[in-house]
């Protein structure tokens, strides 16, 4: 994870952490996933304000209103919310307390109010181009992991000695291949690929060492570093046309014909929300994003970046036609790659203030970020700002891209006064 501890960790949960002898990081650390898990969000979860109301592997299938379906209108808004969802025998061992800790199966529960954080991780964007999978690729499932896997730890076999291919530009796909070039120190009849989409890949790997954010820059100067030293092989211009099976391995075929024979596939092609299971609400979602209409030109990614994204709360996430349910969070965002986890902690402090008849303070969101610089604009891969966000970086470090930028980092303030609303029937 790119933002240190100091921007991962809500003040709520600190409160509620405080008391239950909690340890916390080290600020300027950076956590990884599985270390934001277990120092943050496990011991968060066993809190006693929160324990006694979690409840584990439940996966939600649907949410609609009780007895009304799209179309319905009269009393609509008076309908309770149902919450369909299963849950797995691996809540057993959780050994967090659960909500009456219902038997394993489909279970539906009622809410007044609904808050939809349930992010994109589990939704990731198929290899194509066009935004749905390239011809073959549901076939070959079994050879494509979606997201970074674990190379060095429980995926070791999966990928130690074998053809693999990363498909990706992103800092995912970064993760991937520097973790596959560790593999090949134990393993080194394993051979990289990585297929990209840009023509051009020399301002694909952002500040480096004039990034403020050390670690991600870090990472970018480790990933150009391979393919300097030809660990890594890049192909560009490569956009998927199609996959088959090649007899025990499998074949990516692209646009402009060039074959590639593998063993593994690993896609690093980004993430979007999962609107299957919200298909029975009144939604009011932009048609390019799939964020919030009030959101969506906030956060447009062919316009703003992390840190030019204005704070924002219950006002931009609000849907007129289905008063109190919320989209927020990563989800919030739709498509759009943008998102920082102060946002969303600020996003629900606003919804709950809302929720709870605080207007007042529903209205006053605030959001105490970072000003850095990165150096990878939209568009123009060149002096963007930060995911710690933060505004425009002083013209002042080296991008490689003909001007400066990545400055001195410092904290401000951005705060939205009075917000223009109209007022939905409880």
């Amino acid at each position: 994870v790119f933002s240190p501890w100091l921007y991962m960790i809500d003040e709520a949960a600190r409160v509620l952490l405080a008391d239950e002898a909690w340890r916390e990081p080290d600020p300027a650390g950076y956590p990884t996933g599985g270390e934001f898990v277990a120092q943050y969000l496990d011991p968060l979860a066993r809190t006693a304000a929160i324990r006694g109301n979690l409840l584990t592997s439940a996966c939600v299938t649907s949410i609609t209103r009780k007895g009304f379906d799209k179309l319905k209108s009269a009393g609509r808004e008076n309908a309770p919310f149902a919450i369909t969802y299963e849950r797995s025998l691996a809540s057993a061992a959780t050994g967090i307390c659960a909500i009456d800790t219902p038997a394993v199966g489909e279970h539906q529960l009622l809410a007044r109010a609904v808050i939809d954080a349930s992010g994109t991780f589990e939704q990731p964007k198929p290899l194509g181009a066009s935004g749905v999978p390239v011809m073959g690729e549901r076939t070959v499932q079994n050879r494509i992991f979606y997201g970074i896997p674990d190379v060095a730890g429980s995926d070791h076999n999966r990928y130690a000695n074998k053809r693999v291919i990363v498909i990706g530009s992103g800092h995912s796909a970064f993760n991937a291949i520097v973790a596959l070039a560790g593999l090949v120190k134990s393993a080194p009849a394993t051979s990289i690929s990585w297929l990209i989409r840009r023509a051009e890949y020399g301002q694909m790997f952002g500040g480096q060492s004039a990034d403020q954010l050390s670690a991600r820059g870090e990472l970018g100067t480790h990933a150009l570093q391979l393919l300097d030293s030809g660990a890594v092989h890049i192909f560009t211009d490569a956009r998927i046309g199609s996959v088959e099976r090649s007899e025990n391995a499998v074949a990516v075929i692209t646009d402009d014909e060039r074959r590639f024979e593998a063993d593994e596939i690993i896609a690093c092609t980004g993430y979007r929300p999962n609107l299957e299971m919200l298909r029975e609400l009144r939604l009011a979602l932009d048609d390019r994003t799939e964020a919030p209409v009030a959101l969506a030109p906030l956060i447009d990614p062919n316009v703003h970046s992390c840190g030019s994204v204005s704070p924002h709360g219950w006002a931009e996430l609000r849907h007129a036609a289905e008063p109190d349910f919320f989209i927020a969070g990563m989800k919030s965002y739709g498509r759009a790659p943008t998102f920082l986890m102060l946002t969303g902690y600020e996003q629900v402090r606003s919804i709950v203030a809302a929720l709870t008849g605080d207007m007042a303070a529903a209205l006053d969101v605030r959001l105490v970020i970072p000003e850095t610089g990165v150096c990878s604009r939209p568009g123009g891969n060149c002096c963007e700002v930060d995911p710690v966000a933060g505004a425009s970086a002083d013209q002042t470090g080296e991008c490689g891209c003909g001007t400066g930028c990545c400055g001195t980092a410092s904290a401000h303030t951005i705060a939205i006064g009075a917000i223009s609303w109209e007022p939905v029937p409880a």
